[in-house]
């Protein structure tokens, strides 16, 4: 588009110059304000519940907004608690409150509790302008709750009009409603922005609830880990990664998450994995919570992990040799299996397989699909793809996700930037290509989004590479030199169940790779890295601020049988204009236990950083693209007569 169109376009926004000129000092104006409060979040693997406490109490930051609204009126007869958690689960409290009171004690304390909401409301906005306060605003309540907010203390000619407000929206039975929405109001703007590190998906028993959830959120970016990669490579065709993600659910008993929450059929799934095998123990559900499995879906569930294991080697031994630039082959454990006396030779060394049964595999062709395996494999990438509530979770995943992302002087990334021992970027070479440190990343980017360009086809180059972003060596993702599942289910030999981690674990504790890291990505030194996958183990003393205060892991560890490892429920970050805080969570139990006893997640927060001068909007991301917003707007002034 030439210059002179795209001016004529934009001018087409302004009616006048007058019009431009208000813009122009309006955005120089939020130039000045304070940057909103970044949220960070990570490893969220489904579990909904601890997730959706987290976004509603801000990690802390709504409690504090609550305490900064009252703190000038000490005489003040506020139970900070209990209006923090009015906030978080409004609609709990209000049925709470209805059931425990009479009905005039109820008035009563709806007209207290709107007035205490609408100055946290009143506090919590002071660094936003008030056309974006406003957009808050539900729409039929927009008019009332400006009103209200600007006139809270009123001057005597107007306390009269206020109080007819209130009186009004009490008794005509308004008051629940706008309650519930003055909270929301809270919410957003307590937290301007949430960075998702990764890993939507996994064992937890609701990511499709997460989805919903994020996608109610206004601003928010997501950075891809290996679990949603596979998810994401579902919707892009691949067989492979399908089957992965079936047999993760059979094997944490979520195959209720596909057919329930996504309609997908699982019914041909289930009936071939039935017909060819039988329960055996290795391949036991493994239920952390939620609803019991009853013994006839244990071992139904059982089955179709065994199925899906096999239908997964066979695929994979057929990737690993159409690919032999990804230097996989040592993964091809088909190839290195004595079928006669049920025995594997790994490295040199034979063991014994347990529970190992493959009743459709041909000794002679391992690898070899059947033509009734085939035809599942096209029912069930087929169910999927017609599942609307699926497509429309991957498709805003992919829209607003990326492998990396730079926002505000940080580099956020799932995984890790893959390391030789020695501190350099691990080299890998691709299509022709010598990639490591930013080219890898962006490479592997590329193809994510090549892959969606041919979802038909499931087993080009781009679709392959989201399978290696999965579990490759030099997956930015993955971060490991191999995933032993196979191992896992099939040898009782632990030593062959080790997965070593990529360098970068180790070294990230070193200003001076961090530092190099920064660099790479044309990042001042002051800068982060924010980092999730891997969980602190806190118990043991490990810190999840690293290299001098130049990376901070965030894994939020929210999947309960991970606390037994790390001693907490993970980390989030937060970022406001003052510097960063890292909060520490203990388990969280219940929205009835936060509602009716008022408790909260027990959240540490650790001060990471602190600025010597208060961060502004023009020192952001978002102020830059704001500079270049008011410079076409001065330009199209300066030039409005003659474009």
């Amino acid at each position: 588009m030439s210059d002179t169109k795209y001016y004529q376009l934009l001018k087409e926004k302004f009616k006048t110059k007058e019009n431009v000129l208000t813009e122009i000092i309006s955005l120089e104006a939020i130039m000045e304000l304070p940057k909103g409060t970044e949220h960070f979040v990570s490893d969220l693997h489904g579990e909904f519940l601890a997730f959706n406490h987290v976004m509603r109490n801000g990690s802390g930051s709504i409690k504090e907004k609550v305490k900064g609204a009252f703190e000038a009126e000490p005489t003040a007869q506020v139970d900070i608690d209990d209006l923090a958690v009015l906030i978080y689960y409004p609609t709990d409290k209000l049925h709470l409150e209805q059931e425990r009171l009479s009905e005039e004690a109820l008035k009563d304390w709806y007209r207290q509790s709107i007035e205490h909401l609408l100055k946290v409301v009143k506090y919590a906005s002071i660094k936003y302008t008030r056309k974006k306060v406003r957009k808050t605003f539900p729409k039929q309540y927009r008019y009332i709750m400006d009103e209200l907010l600007y006139e809270l203390n009123p001057i005597p000619n107007k306390q009269a009009y206020y109080e007819s407000i209130l009186q009004n929206i009490v008794e005509r039975n308004q008051a629940p409603q706008l309650i519930r929405h003055l909270a929301i109001v809270i919410q957003q703007l307590t937290v301007d922005h949430l960075h998702v590190v990764g890993d939507i998906y996994d064992r937890g028993p609701a990511p499709d609830q997460i989805m919903d959830r994020l996608m109610e959120v206004p601003s928010i970016d997501i950075q891809w880990g290996n679990h949603d990669m596979i998810w994401l490579g579902i919707l892009a065709g691949s067989y492979l990664c399908m089957i992965s993600v079936l047999r993760i659910s059979a094997r944490y008993g979520n195959l209720s998450v596909l057919e329930e929450r996504y309609g997908i059929n699982l019914r041909p799934l289930f009936e071939y994995a039935t017909r060819y095998y039988t329960p055996k123990a290795a391949f036991i559900p493994k239920q952390d919570e939620g609803p019991s499995l009853s013994q006839a879906e244990l071992d139904d569930y059982n089955c179709v992990q065994q199925a899906t294991m096999i239908l997964q080697a066979k695929l994979e031994t057929q990737l690993y040799r159409r690919r032999p630039e990804f230097k996989m082959d040592a993964r091809d454990m088909l190839s290195k299996i004595d079928f006669a006396q049920q025995t594997i030779n790994l490295a040199g060394e034979t063991y014994t397989l347990k529970d190992f049964s493959a009743p459709t595999l041909d000794p002679s062709n391992p690898s070899l699909l059947t033509d009734e395996e085939q035809k599942l494999l096209e029912r069930l990438l087929h169910a999927f793809r017609i599942s609307e509530r699926f497509e429309r979770h991957m498709r805003f995943m992919l829209d607003i996700g990326s492998l990396y992302l730079i926002y505000n002087g940080n580099l956020l990334i799932h995984g890790c930037l893959p390391l030789e021992e020695d501190g350099h970027f691990q080299t890998i070479e691709l299509q022709g290509k010598a990639l490591q440190g930013r080219s890898l990343y962006d490479f592997f980017e590329r193809q994510v989004y090549q892959s969606f360009q041919s979802p038909t086809i499931s087993d080009n180059f781009a679709t392959d590479c989201l399978w290696y972003l999965w579990c490759g060596p030099a997956s930015p993702l993955f971060g490991k030199h191999a995933m032993k599942t196979f191992e896992r289910y099939y040898i009782d030999a632990p030593e062959t169940h080790r997965e070593i981690k990529n360098p970068y674990y180790a070294l990230r504790e070193q200003e001076a790779v961090c530092v190099n890291i920064l660099e790479e990505f044309d990042l001042a030194t002051s800068g982060h890295i924010i980092n999730g996958h891997t969980p602190i183990r806190e118990k043991d003393g490990e810190n999840p601020v690293k290299g001098n205060g130049r990376l901070i892991c965030i894994d939020g560890g929210y999947s309960k049988p991970y606390h037994r490892t790390t001693g907490i429920a993970g980390y989030t970050l937060l970022s406001n204009s003052w510097g960063m805080q890292l909060v520490a969570h203990q388990s969280f139990v219940s929205p009835k236990e936060a509602v009716e006893r008022k408790q909260d997640v027990i959240s540490l927060k650790r001060l990471v950083e602190r600025v010597p001068k208060r961060t502004l909007v023009k020192d952001t991301t978002i102020g830059s693209q704001l500079k270049l917003q008011i410079e076409d707007l001065n330009y199209l002034y300066q030039h409005y007569e003659k474009i």
